[in-house]
């Protein structure tokens, strides 16, 4: 198998999903960098942005086995898992896998399964396995899971319970295009999407190598200092109820070595996680009753603690240690 490079497969695969998706280069840097990090993704955005399109586009340009799964009230667990049934040929049961076999898993408006529902995603995202009856099953590789919610309606829906939002490596918006953005969509996908025009650049061969490249990046102790003061200063904000978890550390400090991989460096700057701060914590923080009446937002808190921590000097940040 030949190798190619993180930065290499990282802009082919954008320069292909932007053949359907639009204007939404960042966005999509960001899945590429969540899918190499091994994480799983949190689509939070209003109907018909596009979220299921982009999910099913990226899926494709990957190379990698898709399936949807739409929740609702009446979903149940061995809807997502898989259920045994009895083979009359053979006088024993067997197991029906369920779509969470698959690499990319889209639940798309997840929040409106009942709690039970969405538990049993846990146990595949933090583990790659799922339990039936006692038996365990590996979930196939690479396993994504990338989940759709929208922010505004309430009614018929059930808040994602924290420990399943911490296990979202990332939380993107796509939000509204702009005017000529807007445009060329209708122009590009008006009548309908061209899916056929894509290309699959990838395998999931190639992003296994890809994720094994990643362990090579290097990164200072002056970063890994970074990382750690961002994250304590999350639990010691006099308007953050519920900081960020020991899980996001790990996952600023992966997202790092892939953000700097994919711009062509085997070293993690300052600037990487700063990058990567406000898309990977923006979901993990509860604030208190005083931010919530001074109208502060997450974001807000976020960037509020980036400026409140001395960023180390770079130079320092490449070499220290090496």
């Amino acid at each position: 198998m030949q190798k190619i490079s993180v930065s290499e497969a990282a802009a082919s695969v954008i320069k292909e999903v932007e053949k359907i998706i639009v204007g939404k280069s960042q966005q999509i840097r960001l899945l590429v960098m969540a899918i190499l990090a091994e994480g799983h993704i949190l689509l939070e955005d209003i109907p018909g942005v596009g979220k299921t399109t982009l999910v099913k586009t990226l899926s494709h340009v990957l190379g990698c086995d898709y399936k949807r799964i739409q929740f609702t009230p009446d979903l149940l667990p061995s809807d997502i898992i898989g259920v045994n049934t009895y083979n009359q040929k053979r006088s024993e049961f067997q197991f029906v896998p369920g779509p969470v076999m698959t690499q990319i898993l889209l639940a798309d408006e997840i929040n409106r399964a009942i709690p039970r529902t969405q538990a049993a995603l846990l146990e595949a995202m933090e583990e790659k396995q799922v339990t039936n009856d006692g038996v365990t099953y590996d979930l196939p590789k690479p396993f994504v899971v990338m989940a759709t919610q929208n922010p505004i309606e309430s009614e018929g829906t059930f808040l994602l319970p924290a420990a399943q939002m911490d296990r979202f490596i990332v939380k993107i918006s796509l939000g509204y295009p702009s005017h000529s953005e807007e445009g060329q969509m209708l122009n590009n996908l008006g009548d309908r999407i061209p899916f056929g025009n894509i290309q699959s650049i990838l395998s999931s061969e190639i992003i296994t190598q890809l994720q094994q490249q990643i362990y090579e990046v290097y990164i200072a102790q002056d970063v890994v200092d970074y990382i750690v003061a961002l994250v304590q200063q999350t639990r010691r904000h006099p308007m953050v109820k519920i900081g960020a978890s020991p899980r996001a550390s790990r996952a600023l400090y992966k997202a790092g070595k892939v953000w700097a991989a994919m711009h062509q460096r085997d070293f993690v700057t300052p600037d990487d996680i700063k990058e990567l701060v406000i898309p990977i914590l923006n979901h993990r923080l509860l604030l208190n009753t005083e931010a919530r009446l001074s109208n502060k937002t997450v974001e807000g808190i976020i960037s509020e603690i980036i400026s409140s921590i001395p960023v180390p000097p770079r130079k320092e940040a490449m070499f220290n240690g090496r």
